[in-house]
């Protein structure tokens, strides 16, 4: 952590404390909830709603280093979504969930916590594949609800064209009985099967194979029904025309070094985002703000009975 992160004053709710691997990582401890941030790619690791289980997943062989993204949680895609066209030696995602973002300061008004991060243009972003002066504030809210903001400034001459997304990892007692709602009737395109969009199909997104869609022109709400922990998770987003569902499954997940060979079966990917032909376009002196909230209601129920055998 640096000198200006250990001088800011916190409310006692939050911690900033070594983490794991020795990074630093701030512990919220609010009325409703708590919460994990690494200051490392400002990651929130965890939210789990008092009473609760976590909301989000955290893969048990995640590296906690500098030079890797920590997987699981919620790391920041900016300012470019997947590889970088034409730059084959850019990191995946991004720079944003590789750098170390600064603490701001945090707010504590007896019911919510609030947590600022910032990461502004550097020498190592300046010789990047996106080498533009821009500065990125994140705001975290933790309390019933987890709300995230990010909102990007662009502080050059010229105008600025990125991808961003909250890559958000949600937990869930086992995908195969897993629905994501909220998405019917949009078109996407499917990662896996080729360039061209695919129409959009009538009913929730369900899994029974390796998926990674991409929804464009959607501003809907979605909902992750998890039937066998007898909840919802309702993810809701502002200044975001794409959604993100992504899960690895079995093949997928043995190729990631940083991924536990079984952890596919607990996970699903729900990243509201702008990305591809909803990429931002910013003016000098504009900005832009990205938001999501995530909140728990019991289950809706209304899945079908399904064998849950690979």
């Amino acid at each position: 952590m640096t000198t200006a992160d250990l001088m800011v004053a916190l409310p006692a709710s939050v911690r900033l404390e070594a983490g794991r691997g020795g990074l630093p990582v701030l512990r919220v401890d609010a009325p409703a909830a708590q919460a994990e941030i690494y200051l490392h790619g400002a990651t929130v690791t965890d939210w789990t709603p008092r009473g609760r289980e976590s909301v989000l997943w955290l893969s048990s062989a995640s590296r906690f280093t500098r030079d890797a993204a920590i997987r699981g949680g919620v790391p920041i895609c900016f300012p470019w979504f997947g590889a970088r066209p034409g730059h084959p030696e850019a990191p995946s995602h991004g720079f944003a969930r590789l750098s170390e973002w600064s603490l701001v300061g945090a707010e504590d008004d007896g019911q919510d916590v609030t947590v600022l991060l910032r990461l502004t243009d550097s020498d190592a972003t300046g010789a990047s594949a996106w080498p533009h002066p821009f500065e990125a504030v994140y705001t975290v809210v933790v309390g019933s609800r987890l709300s995230l903001e990010l909102t990007v400034s662009n502080r050059g001459y010229d105008s600025l064209v990125f991808d961003e997304a909250l890559h958000t990892y949600l937990k869930v007692r086992d995908i195969r009985a897993t629905q994501v709602s909220g998405l019917e009737g949009r078109p996407f395109y499917d990662c896996l099967a080729g360039p061209e969009p695919a129409s959009g199909e009538p009913d929730p997104v369900r899994f029974s194979a390796a998926t990674d869609r991409i929804y464009l022109d959607t501003t809907a709400t979605t909902t992750v029904v998890d039937p066998i922990a007898d909840r919802s998770i309702l993810v809701a987003k502002g200044g975001s025309e794409a959604t993100v569902v992504w899960n690895p499954w079995v093949d997928r997940a043995a190729d990631l070094s940083d991924f536990g060979d079984d952890e596919w079966r607990s996970m699903v990917c729900v990243e509201v985002g702008n990305l591809r032909e909803a990429a931002v376009h910013l003016v000098p002196g504009a900005s832009h703000t990205l938001s999501a909230t995530f909140e728990l209601s019991p289950s809706r129920r209304t899945l079908p009975n399904r064998s849950t055998t690979s």
